[in-house]
């Protein structure tokens, strides 16, 4: 059996379409649609039932893709390990938040000393808009990994729950001093009426987000400043430009300095979830798997 038509099949039934695969082979749609018609005369069994959005596996497909594709991607590491620095050692392109990939991520992924170059895979970085720009880039082959804070739906993508990060009120002494933390007990939102905002986005999505789980509310009023990175928002809050909300993870710092303080102390604090993020079926690719599971091993201690 041709191992050309056997990629492609791989490749469409990880997809789900022949258009994304088409995208991650670098061949035309037509090109992918005529593969898999050879290689269903070739069996004399459909594969692929076509769908309004993509294609679903048959049994057979199924079945043809769980022998196949383990022995495809083996013979994939085999094939590229050349083109990096070491036998065994590929590169990662890796994809998602840049401050949440600078200060937990790739601290992961760096070996301990000693530990040779084959304890980690070459990282190469990409700093998508959002999610949805993570997963297009993931799906078209981009990228390798993606870490999200959303679980993508679909047969496309193997997503697992990396870490939790808790949300915390945060504003400068000065600013602090003028919040009375009974007042927000007892009246909530009402009682911070009128302070200036601080937020990566117009939308005010992390301050939306504490408002609606700690308020059961929305904020009313539009963002003071807006700065596209969590880290200029700290130093934002820091030097007293408003209230941010903040991941506890990037201000603890700040919050043992004095430099920020938590204004309220939730009983149940909000947290945002992140997701490891693969197509499904590449966790069988060494290098993957071991970020894979460094990542993991490391998120226990954060």
């Amino acid at each position: 059996m041709d191992l050309v038509l056997l990629r492609t099949f791989v490749a469409v039934h990880r997809a789900g379409s022949f258009t994304r695969a088409a995208a991650l082979l670098g061949l035309s749609q037509p090109a992918v649609t005529s593969q898999i018609r050879t290689l269903e005369r070739q069996l004399g069994r459909p594969l692929f039932l076509r769908r309004a959005r993509g294609v679903t596996p048959t049994a057979v497909g199924d079945e043809l893709a769980h022998r196949a594709a383990p022995h495809l991607d083996a013979l994939l590491e085999i094939t590229g390990s050349g083109a990096d620095s070491g036998p065994g050692l590929r590169s990662l392109h890796l994809a998602g938040p840049p401050e949440f990939l600078s200060m937990r991520v790739l601290p992961a992924l760096v070996p301990p000393a000693g530990a040779g170059s084959g304890a980690a895979p070459a990282v190469r970085v990409s700093l998508p808009a959002g999610t949805q720009d993570a997963l297009d880039g993931l799906a078209a082959g981009h990228h390798d990994l993606a870490v999200t804070t959303a679980r993508p739906r679909g047969g496309l993508f193997s997503a697992t729950a990396l870490w939790d990060e808790e949300h915390v009120l945060v504003a400068a002494p000065s600013r602090a001093c003028a919040v009375d933390p009974v007042a927000v007990r007892d009246k909530g939102p009402a009682a911070l009426a009128g302070l200036p905002l601080v937020d990566v986005h117009e939308s005010l999505p992390l301050v939306s987000r504490y408002w609606a789980a700690v308020f059961d509310t929305l904020p009313d009023g539009p963002a003071t400043m807006v700065v596209p990175d969590l880290r200029a928002v700290l130093e934002c809050a820091a030097a007293g430009a408003g209230l941010a909300v903040l991941p506890r993870y990037l201000c603890e710092e700040a919050l043992a300095g004095d430099r920020v303080v938590a204004l309220l102390d939730p009983p149940v604090p909000p947290l945002r979830t992140y997701f490891l993020v693969v197509r499904t079926g590449t966790l069988g690719l060494p290098h993957l798997a071991r970020a894979h599971q460094l990542l993991l091993a490391a998120a226990a201690d954060w």
